[in-house]
């Protein structure tokens, strides 16, 4: 391989580009992914009397980790509509974890706007490019992983939490359920790797690959 100043890459070596894409197809990344949804979900659950700080704090930091995960998602799309939609949803989610995790905006009817507004525009557009895509792998699964971050959104903007309790009892049981979804898709995919005989750098593009969730 030759780099663009003339020089031979050694053997062994790869591109950025390519080695974060291997990383994307990978099924293990999908997983990560979830774990990074479910914990925070299961912490929200077995604490409820944690402060509206603290639970402001868990969310930003599940949001800003979210983001990561998805812009690594973003190398594993092959067309440049998807990689723009994929990095957009990351930027939405590494923003919603930053005004989060800001001081101002710990009050009840903050958190719930940023994280019901994140959870309703990624489930949209995670949503529109299941249904646009008709080869997508696992499609029902990411339709319905989409569908269960709009109804997310929704329930978590139209249902105004009284105090913190609430909130974190709100919150952490829609976490759960995103990251249980999440981590089923995650399974299929390395289900469908094997049985195809593919590792993660051979195989397709991955569940995500199409679509920004």
């Amino acid at each position: 391989m030759t780099s663009p100043m003339g020089t031979r890459t050694p053997p062994g070596a790869s591109d950025p580009e390519e080695q974060l894409a291997r990383l994307a197809r990978s099924w293990v990344w999908f997983l990560g992914g979830a774990i990074a949804t479910l914990v925070p979900g299961i912490l929200a659950l077995v604490w409820p009397e944690a402060t509206l700080h603290v639970l402001g704090v868990l969310v930003g930091l599940y949001l800003l980790v979210s983001g990561g995960f998805r812009f690594v998602m973003v190398f594993g799309r092959r067309e440049a509509g998807e990689r723009l939609a994929g990095l957009l949803v990351a930027v939405l989610f590494v923003l919603g974890g930053v005004l989060c995790l800001r001081n101002p905006l710990q009050t009840i009817g903050a958190l719930s706007l940023v994280v019901g507004a994140v959870w309703l525009v990624s489930g949209v557009v995670t949503l529109y490019g299941a249904l646009s895509a008709k080869d997508l792998p696992h499609r029902g699964l990411v339709i319905a992983l989409a569908v269960l971050g709009v109804a997310a959104g929704i329930v978590v903007l139209a249902m105004p939490a009284e105090s913190a309790r609430v909130l974190t009892r709100l919150l952490g049981l829609w976490l759960v359920l995103l990251g249980l979804a999440e981590t089923a898709l995650a399974l299929a995919w390395r289900s469908a790797l094997r049985k195809a005989g593919l590792t993660d750098a051979d195989g397709p593009d991955g569940p995500d690959a199409r679509t920004p969730a």
